[in-house]
């Protein structure tokens, strides 16, 4: 039986978790949050994400092989150990490794006292040098033990996607280990071996880098076709076409080129951020990066143009908003562009109303009196004065639902011709 403990049981943490278990394991996910710990125990996500709540409630009823804990010691008898803690953006952009940092120093604690030598795996999402100049000291300061020898330690990034981050997880269209060992990179392919996938083997500071080039290059293609969809608006030409067309190319592909009000979420706006702050650190100006970063900013600005340009003005209006996640299929409204679009109503003097499926009353505007929370579609745009669609939910792609309203459609949520046809006033952000 391997004995694997999976430190942080956030999205990484236990997708990573979830995903490890099988008959000849035991998985331990650790975290300091009792509450959270309780919540796994009992079967149940502490946040929303497909057939998490299924594997749960399946593996919490033999916890021989799946559980949580509170209990760092655990550590001590694993054989292989995954640090899966949060890496958030610093006001300048900066990535906080300070938590990725302690359970390093924990980790060594840890170890001190064991007498195997495991393979210690960074899964975090950290900048390029994080495992081999912050992590590895860290651990053989407070272990006393040696890197190579007394332990093993990798980088193994994930590419999950949030609201099928299981399959994800288990449908892989690649492995990256980078290892500071042979046995580590020896010990994580073996760990993979039923997953069919490309796995690539390489140094520690290339696999971190290899994440944060994949995530920038997303969030490129998406502020690519914003502003091709900005000038495709100017010429009455359909960006949705050109996108089609052009994603024809197997150069290009047609993925992440949807036009709207741009990207969001925990990874593609922190991760830009920290590889810019990273290159201006190594005296480098990242100029390309910068304008990926710029010009999704500035979708949502230009959203609330065309609602200015249209409205008069918005003060005393009602607007609706619908959706706040940053994308269907989740509850996730980090750094989600309609957070910024609701921010900027509010400011402007509107009366916000609002609906999501997932996202609840009270997980953020908290103690906002101006934000109307809505149970349902019909509610939110009851009696509004223009909607916004921020979320391509399913439900909200009823053209009929918005039968003479005024509708901004941030998603290409609604078919513009059968949008055009039944709504008071219809027009995309960029079509």
């Amino acid at each position: 039986m391997t004995k694997i403990s999976v430190i942080g049981s956030g999205y990484v943490g236990l997708t990573t978790a979830l995903g490890l278990v099988g008959d000849s394991r035991q998985i331990v996910c650790i975290d300091r949050d009792e509450q959270r710990v309780s919540i796994i125990n009992q079967g149940k996500s502490p946040f929303y994400e497909p057939e998490f709540e299924d594997n749960l409630t399946r593996f919490s009823e033999n916890p021989g092989r799946f559980r949580a804990s509170t209990d760092y010691s655990h550590i001590t008898d694993s054989d292989i150990v995954f640090i899966c803690v949060g890496t958030p953006a610093a006001e300048n952009g900066r990535i906080d490794l300070t938590d990725v940092h302690a359970c390093a120093v924990m980790t060594g604690q840890q170890l001190a006292a064991s007498g195997r030598k495991p393979v210690i795996v960074v899964r975090s999402t950290v900048v390029p040098g994080t495992t081999q100049e912050i992590v590895l000291p860290a651990i053989e300061k407070s272990s006393g033990k040696k890197a190579g020898t007394d332990f093993s330690l990798a980088s193994n990034p994930e590419f999950l996607q949030e609201g099928k981050a299981l399959r994800s997880f288990r449908e892989p269209d690649k492995i990256i280990i980078g290892e500071y060992d042979r046995n580590a990179g020896d010990v994580l392919e073996d760990l993979y071996r039923d997953y069919h996938a490309p796995v690539i083997r390489t140094t520690t500071a290339a696999a971190e880098m290899i994440k944060y080039a994949s995530n920038s290059f997303l969030a490129a293609k998406i502020s690519f076709i914003n502003e091709i969809g900005n000038i495709c608006k100017k010429m009455d030409v359909d960006v949705y076409e050109v996108a089609d067309a052009i994603g024809l190319d197997p150069r290009i592909g047609r993925k992440f080129l949807n036009a709207g009000i741009g990207f969001g979420g925990s990874c593609l706006p922190k991760d830009l951020q920290a590889l810019i702050h990273r290159a201006e650190e190594l005296d480098y100006t990242p100029l390309l990066l910068r304008s990926v970063l710029d010009t999704n900013i500035n979708q949502a600005r230009h959203l609330i143009e065309l609602v200015h340009r249209k409205s008069g003005g918005l003060n005393g209006k009602t607007v609706t908003v619908l959706g706040i996640a940053f994308k269907p299929g989740t509850d996730d409204f980090r750094q989600a562009p309609a957070i910024a679009i609701i921010n900027a109503l509010l400011a402007d003097g509107a009366t916000v109303k609002v609906y999501d499926p997932l996202v609840k009353q009270g997980s953020c505007f908290e103690g906002s009196q101006v934000v109307v929370w809505c149970d349902g579609v019909e509610e939110a745009i009851d009696n509004s004065d223009c909607v916004i669609i921020a979320t391509e939910w399913e439900e909200f792609r009823d053209p009929l639902l918005y039968a003479g309203k005024t509708v901004f459609d941030g998603r290409r949520a609604l078919d513009p011709a059968r949008a055009r046809e039944v709504c008071r006033y219809y027009e995309g952000i960029s079509w």
